[in-house]
């Protein structure tokens, strides 16, 4: 087998664990949950997107995911990429970040995958929440904004917590709804340079939160 036979079929085995990977989790969904979305219409499923979701539970990057009909990258903490995670969480386009010791890695990764037109999910509190109420956005989100310069996807997602809140292993059937919003267009002055940051972190956090 030649060499660029080979990375073929490597990239070919690697979509299948994707795909296989989107359908059990959509499947899953569907059958448990009830998955209910809302304002399919506002997705953008062509060029570069930058998707921003409040982050409820472990359950929500899979769920983002089986919005659209192709691949999405996301983040996942470092600790996951460890045995067998080191090898399945890859192929399903994850990218490691330090929680702990937060560096400018992931987030340049990030900007190059949206440069390059692909898409993306950031969770703009930066971690779940612990009282299922929405939380501050982290400034990180909008530096990616004025690097990437894309569109923005604002998303809400409710019931996930009560499905299963953090710190618990244990799954209970609540309703989950996807609720997606307009895009949001972050290209004037007014957003661009440092100062800018934090301002386009709480306009996310207000678009999620005005989604009901």
């Amino acid at each position: 087998m030649t060499t660029g036979t080979h990375e073929l079929t490597l990239n070919i085995m690697m979509r299948w664990i994707y795909w296989i990977g989107w359908m059990a989790f959509g499947a899953a969904y569907r059958t448990l949950f009830g998955l209910r979305i809302i304002g399919a219409e506002h997705l953008v499923k062509e060029g570069a997107v930058l998707v921003a979701s409040n982050h409820q539970s472990f359950l929500d990057p899979p769920l983002i995911g089986n919005l659209y009909q192709d691949e999405m990258y996301f983040l996942a903490r470092k600790t996951l990429f460890r045995g067998f995670g080191a090898w399945l969480y890859p192929r399903w386009k994850a990218i490691p970040v330090d929680q702990d010791r937060p560096d400018m890695a992931s987030l340049k990764t990030i900007i190059k995958l949206l440069q390059q037109g692909e898409r993306v999910l950031i969770f703009p509190e930066g971690e779940r929440t612990l009282d299922g109420e929405l939380g501050k956005g982290q400034p990180g989100i909008g530096l990616t904004v004025t690097k990437a310069r894309v569109p923005v996807q604002p998303v809400k997602i409710s019931g996930a917590f009560e499905a299963l809140p953090r710190g618990s292993g244990r799954i209970r059937f609540s309703r989950i709804t996807v609720t997606i919003g307009p895009v949001l267009d972050f290209s004037g002055e007014e957003y661009s340079g440092k100062e800018a940051y934090q301002k386009i972190a709480d306009r996310i956090m207000q678009a999620i939160a005005e989604l009901g």
